[in-house]
């Protein structure tokens, strides 16, 4: 029921003087300019929320940044990636060292949100781009951050989410820690950097992850590099708590910095095989080696690269492989490239309304096999935007510890 209607009703039950027409269309004037009671209400509560999505506690000379989308695995999108810039860009002059973590307990950050891309792109929208942007320069911002930064990732940390960490100075895993790069299941490619850090791996390790997909879980963040430091999950609390008060990452974290004992890194038995194997300089002879291998291991594996988007595999390899004598920051231009052109084509979109939409799980790729894929095609992807489209992201060293 409207203002308007309510007033009159009262007026009616209460035998209040008639309201001239002048007045009563003055009234039917204001209502109609007025926006809904509960649109109001919905827009309040719509900015407050994404607001809530990133929380920036102030902790005195140092910064604790929440990402705060729980419900979501803390998977961030536009708003989130802008307000975690501009937060860090702040306190990058005010603070003296920075925690990132993730709300909910499940997880530091599980990825971009592609669903709400896709969807857009088939509107004709530019939020991707726009996303891809922005997080390429987040991702810059933390690697190149000239103040301590500890990311704490207990919980699912993928993709955009190894992005959020991995650049940084500390990255605190646990037991309940679990990674991976799976873009080519969804037809995309190993971004926010991945083609410098996959690409610096030992060995072949980098280009088997970025292919395949494969989870890291706990202990093997650490044995791989994508963790510096590894703990239990219940002394996280306890770690936060000593590095905000003693401000010295460091000295709070050194008992944390060795693999523990007994421990295993779950890819040892078959780290031979993916020297051997992954070190081929194209996707149809890795695709050979697996097969005259005939172990279990590379059935398996090739089993499930043949599933993986055939356009998107042969272009991780070329990424992984420029990447590997590239910094950080061309890099991440080229991958700025590559997510631009996956926007505009088929495979993003089919691979996410696949595997998390309608969740068929039977992407129908474009070209639909390897051999099909020719070189000119991926080529394309790697061509140089116009000048004003290019990415340009901070200058200045990578971090290192």
């Amino acid at each position: 029921m409207s203002c308007f209607v309510t007033f009159r009703n009262l007026l009616k039950d209460n035998l209040c003087l008639k309201l001239s027409s002048a007045v009563r269309q003055a009234a039917k004037s204001s209502l109609r300019q007025r926006p809904p009671l509960a649109n109001a209400f919905q827009q309040r509560a719509m900015s407050s929320e994404a607001e809530d999505e990133v929380i920036a506690q102030d902790a005195g000379d140092c910064g604790v940044m929440i990402l705060n989308r729980p419900k979501a695995l803390n998977a961030v999108n536009l708003n989130m990636v802008q307000r975690s810039y501009d937060t860090l860009l702040r306190w990058e002059k005010e603070k003296k060292l920075v925690i990132a973590k993730g709300a909910g307990g499940k997880a530091f950050c599980a990825g971009g949100d592609v669903r709400t891309i896709t969807l857009d792109n088939k509107k004709g929208g530019d939020y991707g781009k726009r996303l891809f942007k922005q997080e390429y320069m987040l991702n810059c911002l933390i690697a190149t951050y000239t103040i301590p930064y500890v990311a704490l990732i207990d919980g699912i940390t993928m993709g955009g989410g190894l992005g959020l960490s991995v650049h940084g100075h500390y990255r605190v895993a646990t037991e309940k820690t679990l990674s991976a790069m799976p873009e080519t299941a969804i037809g995309l490619f190993p971004d926010v950097g991945g083609s410098y850090f996959l690409s610096r791996l030992k060995g072949k390790l980098g280009i088997y992850l970025a292919l395949s997909g494969y989870r890291l879980k706990g202990v093997d963040n650490l044995f791989v590099g994508f963790a510096t430091h590894y703990c239990p999950s219940a002394e996280i609390p306890k770690i936060e708590k000593d590095i905000l008060t003693t401000k010295n990452p460091s000295q709070v974290l050194k008992p944390y910095e060795k693999v523990p004992e007994g421990s295993k890194f779950s890819l040892e038995p078959h780290i031979n095989k993916i020297d051997s194997i992954f070190s081929a300089p194209t996707m149809e002879e890795i695709f050979q080696r697996l097969e005259r291998d005939g172990s279990d291991w590379s059935k398996e594996t090739l089993a499930s690269l043949k599933k993986l988007c055939p356009l998107s595999m042969k272009i991780t390899l070329k990424q992984l492989q420029l990447g590997a004598d590239l910094s950080l920051q061309e890099c991440l231009q080229m991958e700025y490239r590559l997510a631009y052109r996956s926007c505009e084509g088929p495979n993003f979109i089919e691979g996410v309304r696949a595997l998390l939409i309608d969740k068929d799980q039977n992407p129908q790729w474009i070209p639909p096999s390897i051999e099909e894929v020719t070189q000119q095609m991926v080529d394309d992807f790697f061509a140089p935007l116009d000048p004003e489209k290019e990415l340009k992201p901070r200058s200045g060293p990578k971090c290192s510890l």
